[in-house]
């Protein structure tokens, strides 16, 4: 029996409900996180690479698989590919008038994705959070927040193995007035801070709220700020970091820098 995997499982939920904004959504918050295989026409050649594309209506896809296998399952043999991020795929593909054709033939989650949903997909994950200054003059527990937001900060956080201990989300109260909610990282790992914070701000994007905010900030272990969001706060646990994979031949393994289109 072929596994059902993550990508499977949110593309079924999406199409029971093509209403269901939310679960659109959670299908492309899973493929901008899922590893994915690309089918190449050739090996590539350093950081470039000739996708293998294919022509429905006038527009062009590459192929893209959510596992080797079914990579291997479509094409009846081992091909060239370059595995990256759907975030990273999504990025490099962004302009390029090109979609994406997701596992075609060899699971229950085939499907054409236009070239316009990718430019979204990119656009949405390459949108900058800002960056704001006030005192704290309050500290209180979270109220009030939607179960979809946290249930989006407990996914995305479980993809930030290693880069800080722990997190808390609390009410927060600036000088001047100004209330609302702060996720603080406690322990953050040195140069993590921009990939935190923009977790964060995906994570508001595929919970569904619109003009959602939530402030993030980065704490010392030990410091007063990072023992009052403790007592308050509802806690995080981020995972230990797995021993890295052995970096292969293909492209892609660094997300920041996907590779580039011949």
């Amino acid at each position: 029996m072929t596994e059902v995997t993550e990508l499977d499982t949110a593309h079924g939920a999406m199409m029971a409900n093509e209403e269901d904004d939310l679960a659109r959504l959670r299908f492309y918050e899973r493929l901008a996180d899922s590893e994915l295989f690309m089918l190449l026409e050739g090996e590539a050649d350093g950081d470039q690479i000739t996708p293998a594309l294919f022509e429905v209506e006038d527009q062009q896809f590459v192929l893209i698989f959510d596992r080797e296998d079914r990579m291997v399952e479509f094409y009846g043999k081992i091909a060239p590919y370059a595995a990256l991020s759907g975030r990273g795929m999504a990025q490099m593909l962004e302009h390029q008038r090109i979609g994406m054709a997701l596992n075609m033939g060899v699971a229950s989650s085939a499907m054409l994705i236009p070239a316009e949903a990718v430019d979204w997909l990119a656009q949405t994950l390459g949108s900058d959070p800002e960056e704001v200054e006030g005192q704290i003059t309050e500290l209180t527990p979270p109220q009030g927040l939607p179960e979809s937001l946290l249930e989006a900060l407990d996914r995305k956080l479980a993809t930030a193995a290693g880069l800080a201990v722990e997190a808390y989300l609390c009410g927060v109260t600036y000088e001047g007035g100004g209330r609302g909610h702060m996720l603080a990282f406690v322990g953050t790992v040195e140069g993590a801070e921009g990939a935190l914070t923009a977790a964060v701000n995906e994570a508001l994007v595929f919970s569904g709220i619109e003009a959602g905010m939530l402030d993030v900030a980065h704490l010392e272990g030990g410091d007063g700020i990072a023992e009052r969001v403790a007592k308050v706060g509802l806690r995080f646990d981020l995972p230990t970091p797995q021993m890295p994979a052995q970096p292969g031949l293909n492209p892609g393994m660094d997300p920041d820098k996907p590779p580039k289109l011949h």
